[in-house]
């Protein structure tokens, strides 16, 4: 039982920290098209 408990958790945990990484690149897209965009409107 306990070595089940221990899969669980050690699954959710690698899941939530893939999950955490798509989304950081996402924000970093975000942020970065947003940059280019106040560099074309100056130009």
């Amino acid at each position: 039982m306990k070595r089940t408990s221990s899969l669980i958790l050690i699954s959710l945990f690698t899941l939530s920290l893939l999950s955490g990484c798509n989304t950081i690149r996402g924000a970093g897209q975000d942020i970065e098209q947003g940059g280019e965009a106040v560099q074309d409107a100056t130009t």
